[in-house]
């Protein structure tokens, strides 16, 4: 791609002086547009060293408004960021609705200097491929627009800056060891540059490559570039998001069994074998976690079930004898203001552990395909495309390390029945019984369809549901315990 790219294009300094101030016009009155519409604009600056980023970042900021916008500069991960996936330091930028994020430099290190330098092994790095594009594909298909530059110059041109900078006591620091270094790598990085544009150019996040020899060119480029894609974006918007693509309904896959009819909620335990397997698997989990922070393991342990099934009962026998330091439990309920202004996804990756803790949710990002599916808070296309979402999430933490348990607990609708008379009969728990789970238990028959769809279309074999039969609650947090025990001790 880069070969084809003309560096001698230039622009005139008095056609640059006649377009520029309604170029900076237009951008200011789309990101209001934006604002207005809800749209969340990301803007990606990649390019070679002494390439003109700051500049034209510079550019683009005089003619917004501040209050609107975050500049992101990507520097080496620091020590949080290497204990959790790549893109999580990512997402957590990402903008909310209406807002505008840019990005000086961004996720593609991953695919040039930690390849080049030889920070990762290829096999790291060449995965990243498909993590960076479900990353930009997820962004897009929720109404966010992408806009990505890469500027090029040449290798003489490069030098020529660079001597430049250094010959200034004010600008001389720009310019490091490491930078010379990586101008000796021209050749491989631009190997790796050309392999990153075609691997991730997309219709959805398409790159734009800009001819950066010449300023005034560059940020005319960059600003009808922006213009463009904004306007295109806002003017796609109809009420509640914003489509980057043609949409296509996930593919259905004819199931003929279900998966939970497979069940049996017969299986119980009695007092004596559950109060020796609970002594034997709660003193294991203890040593484990000691051994999760030594190795530096991260573990993620999902509880999703019926209403009554048992999870918070179940969880506080999982942590009972832990050390409270090394997990966490993240309780999940609907969406606030903020988590409703961003991605779905985006509040569940901002709270995953870091490498050598625990973090267990009490109901999780299954809520997509479960209660905003059948009580209609999304449509019909998003809960659809949130199978492959999940899974793509899922495998990404699976790729960095991560053990990732998934336990569903199932009871029969005679005994949730049970239990709410139970739980409203005992005033300690009569918090627990609301007017919300006896209207979800009139949708029984909708739920049962949600909850195996979801088990059929994620469970995977880097990321399999463990079915808990939860009749018998003594049963249920015996098998969730062993269940943890076992899979953490395979990773170990």
């Amino acid at each position: 791609m880069l070969e084809k790219v003309d560096l001698s294009n230039k622009t005139p300094k008095e056609e640059y002086k006649a377009v520029i101030p309604e170029l900076r016009l237009r951008l200011g009155e789309l990101q209001r547009r934006a604002k207005n519409k809800g749209v969340p604009v990301i803007i990606v600056f990649e390019g070679w060293d002494a390439a003109g980023k700051g500049t034209l970042i510079n550019e683009l900021l005089l003619a917004l408004d501040a209050r609107g916008f975050s500049v992101h500069p990507t520097n080496p991960p620091n020590e949080e960021e290497r204990l959790k996936p790549f893109l999580w330091r990512f997402w957590n930028k990402t903008p909310e609705k209406g807002r505008i994020a840019i990005f000086d430099r961004s996720w593609y290190g991953r695919v040039l200097v930690e390849r080049v330098d030889g920070i990762l092994k290829k096999k790291v790095w060449a995965r990243a491929y498909d993590e960076i594009g479900s990353f930009e594909r997820q962004l897009v298909d929720a109404g966010a627009v992408i806009v990505k530059f890469f500027l090029h110059i040449d290798a003489k041109e490069q030098a020529k800056r660079f001597k430049k900078l250094q010959s200034n006591p004010a600008t001389a620091w720009k310019v490091t060891k490491d930078d010379w270094n990586h101008h000796k790598q021209y050749g491989a990085y631009r190997e790796a540059i050309e392999e990153m544009l075609v691997k991730t150019d997309s219709d959805y996040a398409p790159w734009t490559i800009v001819e950066a020899h010449d300023k005034r060119f560059a940020t005319v480029k960059v600003f009808q570039t922006v213009i463009g894609a904004i306007e295109r974006a806002v003017d796609r918007h109809k009420g509640r998001r914003t489509d980057a693509r043609p949409k296509k309904a996930a593919p259905r896959l004819e199931r003929t069994t279900s998966v939970l009819e497979k069940v049996d909620l017969s299986l119980s335990l009695s007092r004596e074998e559950y109060d020796k397997a609970l002594k034997e698997y709660q003193a294991r989990i203890r040593d484990i976690e000691h051994e999760v922070y030594r190795k530096r393991l991260p573990v993620i342990i999902v509880y999703e079930g019926c209403d009554a099934g048992g999870k918070g009962g179940n969880i506080r026998r999982l942590v009972q004898g832990m050390d409270p330091r090394g997990y966490e439990v993240i309780t999940i309920a609907a969406p606030n203001d903020i988590e409703r202004a961003h991605h779905y996804l985006w509040r569940f990756w901002t709270r995953i552990p870091k490498a050598g803790h625990i973090g267990i949710f009490d109901r999780s990002w299954y809520g997509r395909v479960l209660v905003e599916r059948v009580e209609s808070f999304c449509s019909e296309e998003d809960w659809k495309r949130s199978y492959k979402e999940i899974n793509e999430m899922e495998e990404q933490w699976v790729n960095f390390g991560t053990v990732l348990v998934k336990f569903w607990l199932e009871i029969s609708k005679d005994e949730q029945l049970k239990r709410f008379k139970e739980r409203e009969k005992d005033p300690h728990k009569q918090w627990k019984i609301t007017e919300e789970d006896w209207r979800n238990r009139k949708k029984w028959d909708r739920y049962r369809a949600a909850i195996d769809e979801m088990l059929y279309r994620t469970s995977t074999t880097y990321a399999p549901w463990t079915i808990v039969e939860a009749n018998s609650k003594w049963y249920a947090r015996i098998k969730a315990l062993r269940t943890v025990v076992e899979e953490v001790e395979k990773r170990l």
